[in-house]
């Protein structure tokens, strides 16, 4: 049973930075890929980056190239997000996500609780 649990989410202002964890369980973390994807409010769910089992080959959305860096420590089954100058429009509930970003928006099972990321001044 794919167990994931996101923290580190929080309220910043613009420019500001946050890091999210994201604790993994019940599956071969060091065996799959991993994403972040994001959902504000009334909107659709947003692939936000992914990195392959091994860590190498990340790759993000345009939306958050340069910005954000995304990193694993398969030795803590922990993916992390690493999030600087940050803008309003990052306002979004976090999710860690099992799978690249072919399958993750295709399966909600696997994705852990969230976490809030709120960016206003």
């Amino acid at each position: 049973q794919v167990q994931l649990v996101e923290s580190g989410g929080g309220s910043v202002q613009p420019g500001g930075s946050l890091r999210l964890s994201c604790v993994a369980s019940g599956f071969a973390f060091n065996g799959n890929a991993m994403s972040w994807v994001r959902q504000a409010p009334g909107k659709e769910p947003e692939w936000v980056a992914g990195i392959s089992f091994g860590g190498g080959y990340p790759e993000y959305a345009d939306s958050v190239l340069d910005r954000f860096t995304i990193a694993r420590d398969n030795a803590k089954s922990t993916l992390y997000l690493s999030m600087n100058s940050l803008k309003v429009e990052d306002t979004a509930r976090y999710y860690c996500a099992k799978g690249s970003r072919l399958v993750v928006l295709k399966n909600r099972n696997d994705w852990g609780q969230g976490t809030q990321v709120t960016v206003s001044s």
